[in-house]
Formats: structure tokens, sequence, C-alpha cells
């Protein structure tokens, strides 16, 4: 069974793309479009302070009508970042994303930042395993 540190490994870009809470909800959304990601962290120094994503833009800027370009991050991300640790399994952090409605989830050890993986990581992950799966039945039905 494939980990969170599994997928990290496979993931053939790892960087993490960070924000401060400081900065303008216009920089967080015009970083993510030429990153073509849908989040940032949001970071203090080293620490996590948030995350931002597009759904907290059209929730929080768009139909709120405020201002991207007079709002700072701070203002409107998630406070309550989720998290995993490496070790915890695909199918652990497909539950914890299932049931809290999350698209990302820091990978986290200790106190240091390992990466970030999105749902689509995950079933990309999950996919590949079945899919292993499935090849090493045949190859024993077949003899």
């Amino acid at each position: 069974m494939k980990t969170a540190a599994d997928v990290l490994k496979s993931k053939a870009h790892q960087a993490v793309h960070t924000i401060t809470p400081d900065a303008l909800v216009f920089d967080a959304v015009k970083l993510m479009a030429d990153k073509n990601i849908g989040a940032l962290l949001v970071m203090e120094g080293e620490r996590i302070a948030g995350i931002i994503t597009e759904r907290d833009y059209a929730r929080k800027i768009v139909l709120m009508s405020r201002s991207s370009r007079e709002t700072p991050v701070g203002e409107i991300m998630t406070s309550a970042v989720m998290y995993v640790r490496p070790g915890q399994t695909t199918e652990e952090c497909m539950v914890l994303m299932t049931e809290n409605r999350l698209r990302h989830l820091p990978v986290v050890d200790g106190d240091r930042l390992l990466g970030l993986v999105s749902i689509g990581d995950l079933v990309k992950s999950i996919i590949s395993e079945q899919k292993f799966t499935i090849e090493q039945l045949q190859n024993y039905i077949s003899g």
C-alpha cells in the first residue's frame, strides 16, 4: 500500500508554491494561474499559516464583491489546515479529503513541510496500484 511519501516521490513536479498572509489575493490568484495550480500554502517563515484555494477566491472575493487587489491573503485564507504525515496511506489521505471536502493536503514530518498532495495525485496513485494488482492477478490466472 502506497503512502503520502510515495506519492510525493512519484510526482514529476515537487515544488510547493507558497505565499505570505500579507500578499494580495490578486497576486495569489495570478501565481496559481501562472503555475496552473489550484492552491497555495500560506507561510509565515517555515510555519504553515493557512492555505488559499480557487474556492476561497470564488466564495470570499467574487461572491462578496471584494477587491482582490486590495484584500490580503490572510483575510480569506483557510487557517485550520489539515495535513498528513509521510507514512499515512493513500487510502487514509483519500478518506480525510473526502470527509472534509479537501483537494489539497500538505505532507508534514515533524515541523518540516515535505510537499503537497492533491486529490488528482492520490487518484493517479491508487489507479496505478490497482492496475498493477490486476496485472498480477491476470498473470497468476493465466499461469
